[in-house]
């Protein structure tokens, strides 16, 4: 469910990581190459990115290639950190932009690809929406993304078919986490991404095994595994 994608480095548009790639966020929103679980992600769209220290979004409940308004915009968001989705909505689950990724505490931006169980989690007066994946953003914002490993292991030890992949950046960093779904990284001299999957066939794109944590600083990319895998 769902695929994204986030960028620390140089300056760079949010068009040239999602739209224009051959298999960009705008190809996964319809035709996924390495998404397990569903076919397409046509029940929203989000891009985040840092305005100076500020997480600024733009999120819609339609699907990515439906939004042309997208594509006017895209080339002028310029940022060196981004967090970009597009969702594939649980059975049940609100179809809404509050929904969408990135959710944020007003210092991350966080995206989930995955499912949990709704009663894994605490209800939560600071959630974006009632779905699944804007509980769990509410969780690890309250419990900090420097516990993020910590919090996967004990959201998986309470739903143990959880998928819990997350991808979130502060502007200076990227944490993410591998639980039951694919997530790639590529090294470019002007930064790194992370994506659900590779947005084109460019062989230095790096799996990243299972139950991993991820962390992208400028310093460089640092993989451990989580506890329990």
């Amino acid at each position: 469910m769902c695929r994204h994608l986030g960028w620390l480095g140089e300056p760079a548009s949010a068009a040239s990581l999602i739209l224009e790639p051959a298999n960009g966020l705008l190809v996964q929103s319809y035709s996924p190459r390495r998404q397990k679980h569903g076919l397409m992600n046509a029940d929203g769209w989000g891009v985040g990115f840092f305005d100076g220290q500020t997480p600024r979004r733009w999120r819609s409940a339609t699907p990515m290639w439906g939004d042309a308004s997208l594509a006017s915009v895209a080339p002028a968001l310029r940022s060196g950190c981004i967090v970009a989705a597009v969702r594939s909505a649980s059975v049940g689950m609100s179809i809404e932009a509050s929904a969408v990724a990135p959710f944020t505490d007003g210092r991350w931006l966080l995206s989930h690809n995955g499912l949990v169980d709704r009663r894994a989690l605490p209800l939560s007066p600071a959630a974006e929406s009632t779905n699944d994946s804007a509980l769990l953003a509410a969780l690890i914002f309250a419990r900090g993304l420097d516990s993020l490993g910590e919090t996967i292991v004990d959201v998986a030890a309470a739903d143990p078919n959880a998928r819990l992949n997350i991808l979130a950046g502060n502007g200076s960093r990227l944490i993410a986490t591998t639980w039951g779904d694919t997530l790639s990284v590529l090294r470019r001299r002007d930064g790194v991404v992370l994506a659900s999957e590779p947005y084109d066939d460019d062989p230095a794109w790096e799996e990243i095994p299972d139950r991993h944590l991820v962390e992208v600083t400028s310093s460089g990319v640092q993989l451990a595994a989580l506890k329990g895998a």
